[in-house]
């Protein structure tokens, strides 16, 4: 019989998370997170996912596509949102750990 997935949903979240690279963030310690950008019924989403990723491959480069399109860094504000690089507000849709891979879904906020 097969095992189903093991999902935790998470209500501690990264302070910061800094751009590292193409498609990639780094949280206040030092965990590598991977970008996915999704449109969901005309909303802008971002899904990170918080991978094992070598540290020395962890400098900052970054490409001028990512820094057009992407914020340069996200700070947690209020608890329950991010606040972007560009002013730019983002609500957590949720907070998840599967198989005890990290997921996070952030969405745009009118009016940001």
């Amino acid at each position: 019989m097969a095992e189903l997935p093991s999902k935790v949903y998470l209500n501690s979240h990264p302070i910061c998370l800094e751009i590292r690279g193409p498609s990639r963030y780094a949280d206040e310690n030092h965990r590598t997170w991977l970008h996915l950008v999704m449109k969901r019924g005309g909303d802008l989403q971002v899904q990170l996912c918080q991978v094992d990723y070598p540290s020395e491959h962890n400098a900052l480069t970054t490409s001028p596509l990512t820094s057009r399109t992407m914020p340069s860094w996200w700070t947690l504000h209020l608890g329950s949102q991010y606040m972007d690089s560009m002013g730019r507000f983002w609500r957590i849709m949720h907070h998840v750990k599967v198989d005890g891979v990290e997921e996070i879904i952030l969405e745009l906020m009118e009016n940001s």
